[in-house]
């Protein structure tokens, strides 16, 4: 089974739709995580509430560090457009995504980064569909 990491620096928005995104579309074909350079130790409230929108319960998830995957091969590690380039996680392939921080915008924005996120997950797991 491939592994995703996402990853941004706090851990509260972007990486954590991201991974929430590979569990719902990948229906158990990968292992998804997210991590943080600085986690935060919170998911942001604001993400709770656009993910349960679409019927998934975010608030299960915990902003977590990068400790835990130090070291640790992951099949991809997906950065956020935030800097972050995790130098010790050993990935077989590294995507950087430009996607804006959501966390100052209005609701209506913060859905349309949440619905960018989901669509590059989709895009995502494809490519790894294609390339087994």
């Amino acid at each position: 089974m491939k592994t995703i990491l996402f990853v941004c620096v706090e851990n509260s928005n972007r990486s954590q739709m991201a991974e929430a995104f590979a569990r719902i579309h990948a229906a158990g074909r990968v292992e998804a995580a997210s991590a943080g350079s600085k986690p935060s130790g919170r998911v942001n409230p604001r993400a709770v509430e656009a993910m349960k929108e679409l019927g998934y319960d975010l608030s299960t998830h915990a902003s977590k560090g990068l400790d835990e995957f130090n070291g640790r091969d992951v099949d991809v590690a997906v950065t956020m457009g935030c800097g972050d380039e995790c130098p010790l996680v050993q990935a077989g392939q590294r995507l950087d995504w430009k996607i804006p921080d959501p966390r100052e915008m209005n609701p209506e924005q913060f859905r349309e980064v949440r619905d960018l996120i989901e669509q590059k997950v989709k895009d995502l797991l494809a490519s790894l569909d294609d390339h087994p």
